[in-house]
């Protein structure tokens, strides 16, 4: 449906990664390998999380939240992406193509607005440790993950917005493997001026902005950490952030080079790669990062066992 007229475009072709049948296949093994390990892992933190009442604080709350916003995150993406590896041709209809846009791009603004939740409660944890419970009480823990849903949500809804009032006449091919801002700006036959406008502006305010904020609360809290005399306490406040730190800046630096650029610098096969390590690698990583190698998940993860194999 490659047209140079104005036909409209009814459905959008990918170009995948590759174009060899083994390559599609190994990929597919690949990519559903990661993506329900993903699942496991993550649905694994927040089974472990509800059933031990120790971990019902806010830090693991947000932690709870993270991991079913991964799961929620992948879903959008890799099944259909695992079904085009089988196929020939790698079609998605116009109204899939929004639709695949604009919950990616939402859950992955609240994802970006939920990791400043957390580093603000590292904060508080560190910085204010008796009015921990407090400032962080159940009500304002739901309202801050609430207020991070709305962020991304309402971002995306932008974006989308602007994306279907677009014309996509000259191709209907996307040289990606899933619907992005910056590849259907790269093919559209509209002027993108406006839309590329409103992603730097937005980009600004969410991207930039919560990665700003960030930095400050962990300037505070290095700040705190430094002045703690015991050797021990110092290290452990420095471990409950250090997970954190490893996650914000393999997501936002991934998500800086790839939305923080003019559409024009957008490339073949770097941004790919750098795509998946932040939409298929970083949710599988994330677990592992916060959870398993923390060691109250342990013992809890432990206790569960041995209570499942007593009964």
């Amino acid at each position: 449906m490659e047209n140079t007229n104005k036909t409209k475009v009814t459905e959008f072709v990918f170009l995948g990664l590759v174009n060899t049948p083994p390559l599609n296949a190994l990929l597919f093994l690949i990519f559903a390998v990661i993506y329900l390990m993903t699942l496991a892992s993550n649905a694994t933190i927040i089974v472990i999380i509800r059933l031990d009442s120790h971990l019902h604080s806010p830090m693991y709350f947000f932690l709870c939240n993270l991991a079913l916003l991964e799961i929620w995150y992948t879903t959008t993406i890799v099944p259909k992406m695992l079904a085009n590896f089988l196929q020939e041709r790698k079609t998605i209809s116009f109204t899939g193509c929004l639709t695949q846009l604009y919950f990616f791009n939402s859950l992955g603004g609240t994802e970006s607005v939920l990791l400043t939740v957390m580093a603000y409660d590292r904060y508080v944890a560190i910085c204010k440790p008796l009015s921990y419970l407090v400032i962080m009480n159940n009500r304002v823990c739901l309202w801050l993950v609430a207020v991070s849903g709305f962020i991304g949500f309402m971002n995306s809804l932008v974006h989308t917005v602007l994306i279907a009032r677009l014309s996509f006449c000259k191709t209907n091919k996307i040289n990606h493997f899933i619907c992005d801002i910056p590849p259907l700006l790269k093919i559209s036959c509209s002027e993108t001026y406006v839309n590329e406008i409103v992603v730097s502006l937005l980009g600004v305010f969410l991207i930039l902005g919560c990665f700003l904020l960030i930095l400050i609360s962990y300037i505070y809290i290095i700040s705190t950490i430094l002045k703690i005399h015991n050797a021990e306490s110092r290290s452990k406040a420095f471990s409950t952030c250090s997970s954190h730190l490893i996650v914000v800046t393999i997501y936002y630096g991934t998500l800086i080079y790839t939305y923080m650029r003019p559409t024009s610098s957008y490339g073949l096969y770097q941004d790919r790669v750098v795509f998946i390590i932040y939409s298929a690698v970083t949710p599988l990583l994330n677990p592992f990062i916060y959870s398993f190698r923390n060691k109250e998940v342990h013992d809890a993860f432990r206790k569960i066992l041995k209570n499942r194999v007593r009964f």
